[in-house]
This record gives C-alpha cells, structure tokens and sequence, in this order.
C-alpha cells in the first residue's frame, strides 16, 4: 500500500500523481544536489483515505463534474459546502499519526517552524498551471495546527477559483487530488523569484530576478513592488537595474504566522542583494534550468546567514506555449532577415 508520507530525498519530478506538483518539484531538486530546506509530503494516498471518508457520508466529486462552471453562485455555494465539510472531518487515524511522526523527525520536539503548501496532482505541470489557486501556511509552529493547515490545504481545492479552473479546463475529478508540503521554514532576510527566461520578451539569454525584504510572500501576493535585475545568462552583466520602494515586509511571529511591518527608511530604497548574491542566483538558475532542460519560474529565498535556498521550481508556461509559433511571418526574400531588406529597398 502506498504510504501517507514521503521524504523529498524519495521522490522526484515522475511522482507527480503521488505527491503533486510542488512536492514532485522539491524531491527532484533535492535527488539534484540544489538547496532545498528539508521536509516530505503528505501524499495524494492520505489525501484518498480522508475523501474516502468524506464521500461515505456524501458525494463531493460528483457534484464538481454535474456543476456549472458559469454559475457563480452556484460554484460559490458548492464551493463554501465542500471547503466547511473538508476542515472539519478528522483525519484517518493511520494519516494522523504518520503525519505527526514526520513533523518529530523534521522537527525534533523543539517547536521548528515549517511551511505547509498545497501541492496538486495538476498544478505546476508544463501545460496547465495551478500556481496561486491552492493555500499555503508560513511559521506553522504547533503540531496541532500542523493538522488543521494540512486540512486547509485539502479544503482549498474546493475553492471558487479551483473549482472553476478545472470545469472550464474539462479535467475530471477522479485525477485530481492533493499532496501537501512539508518543509523547515527558512528565516528569509530576503527572497523573490527568479525567471531563466524574460516573462517580459521571452528573452532565452537573459535571467530576471526579483527580490524584496522579508519572506517572499510579499512578493508572490504583490503586496511589494520588488527590486528587479536583468542579467545575462551567459555573460553575468547586469543590464537592468530597477530599485524599488520596499515599504513593507512579511517577517515571522514567534507564536506562529505571519505579519506585516513597516520597513525601516533606511532599507526601503536600497538594493535587497548586492551583486555577488545575484551572481550565485544566476548560478543556481543555470544549474537548474540545465536539470529540466527547460526555462524555470523560481522562488528562491536567502537566509540570516546568506545561504541561498530555493523554495519551488516550475515550468515557465507563458513563453514556452509560444515556442511553436514562428516569431515572424515568413518573407519572399530570407535575407530580409539579416539584411534588412523590406518593401524592395536595401
């Protein structure tokens, strides 16, 4: 029988339908030598046990597939239904239990910090992307509430957007399921997400990277206007530089969560990294981008000691559903191309 938790050192990108996206993402990250903070996955197998239960009593899947996509205020009300019935249901006892005794051997028993992320058998995938429309919880520092969030997690499938994006992408339901990450927060004093190709201009040699104070919500929700650099991929000269005004930041509670502050004046305007930093970033994109053979949407984040960590990769979707068009029309004159000739003049 499959088993309710698996290590990111067990897994990699083919596990996808055993631990989602993110949790397939982070094993092969982990199985390729990059830094990653260590953790495991509630696996889609714990994640069947609990809608077992669930359906016992009554339908959940098949009330999705029977839905109108269209109507909102029936997706809404299906939608709140489901989510209240998912966070409330306790676990199975073996899924409970597996999952606390992945959390000691993480943890120990000294209050450690994790992040708790949603990781969809269909998210993160080349061809559809379901980046956004799942929870994620920082600073989740309590066993018990270890449980609840992996709930949550669950529960978010069955949000409005979720819900909508699969009818309108015609996914079934019976493929669909959800892993949930694990991992040791890493205590960012900054992070940001990193592009090995421009998502302005499609741009293959060319690595953008965007970073602002604090954990790399900030930026992710848009919350912060980052600091973006544009380097070469190859060559590492910086070629744009755009300083922003960072006047916020999200930073850890000590009892648990999250909050936002106010950045001190004399952070807001200058740069998050310094240029040897953007450097190793470059770096770690190469390396990465060379592993999947593809351009990667990064999320990466530096500790209180500098040590870079990276925290999901993912297909770039915009550019790469491109690829296959021409990128420009053909001309009865190839050399066009290379000499400028249009419209008869030279």
């Amino acid at each position: 029988m499959p088993e309710a938790i698996a290590w990111f050192q067990d897994v990699g990108i083919d596990d996808r339908p055993s631990v989602g996206g993110k949790g397939a993402s982070l094993g092969e990250l982990t199985r390729a030598g990059i830094a990653v903070p260590p953790g495991f996955v509630v696996t889609t197998r714990a994640f069947e046990l609990f809608l077992e239960a669930l359906e016992a009593r009554a339908p959940v899947r098949a009330r999705i597939e029977t839905c109108d996509a269209h109507d909102l205020a029936s997706v809404t009300a299906l939608a709140k239904e489901l989510r209240q019935r998912v966070v409330v249901e306790p676990l199975p006892d073996e899924v409970e239990q597996a999952l606390l005794a992945a959390h000691r051997d993480l943890c120990g028993e000294g209050g450690v910090p994790v992040a708790v992320r949603s990781s969809a058998t269909t998210e993160d995938a080349a061809d559809a992307s379901f980046a956004g429309l799942q929870d994620t919880f920082l600073w989740v520092i309590d066993p018990a509430d270890l449980v609840a969030r992996v709930r949550e997690c669950w529960g978010s499938l069955y949000s409005v957007e979720s819900i909508t994006y699969r009818r309108r992408q015609a996914l079934p339901e019976a493929g669909v399921a959800m892993g949930v990450v694990v991992q040791r927060m890493v205590d960012a004093q900054v992070a940001g997400v990193m592009f090995t190709r421009s998502p302005t201009t499609g741009d293959k040699s060319v690595i953008t990277i965007e970073g602002a104070w604090g954990l790399g919500s900030s930026v992710v929700s848009g919350e912060v206007t980052p600091d973006r650099w544009v380097i070469g991929k190859i060559t590492g000269e910086i070629s744009a530089r755009d300083i922003s005004d960072k006047h916020v930041e999200h930073v850890p509670v000590a009892s648990g969560g999250t909050e936002e502050r106010p950045v001190p004046d004399g952070r807001r305007s200058i740069p998050c990294l310094d240029d040897d930093t953007l450097q190793k970033l470059r770096e770690v994109g190469r390396r990465v981008e060379r592993h999947y053979g593809a351009a990667q949407d990064i999320e990466w984040a530096v500790d209180r000691d500098g040590a870079i960590m990276l925290l999901q990769s993912r297909p770039e979707t915009v550019w790469s559903t491109k690829a296959t068009a021409p990128v420009a029309p053909p001309l009865a004159n190839p050399l066009a191309h290379v000499m400028g000739v249009f419209g008869g003049r030279r």
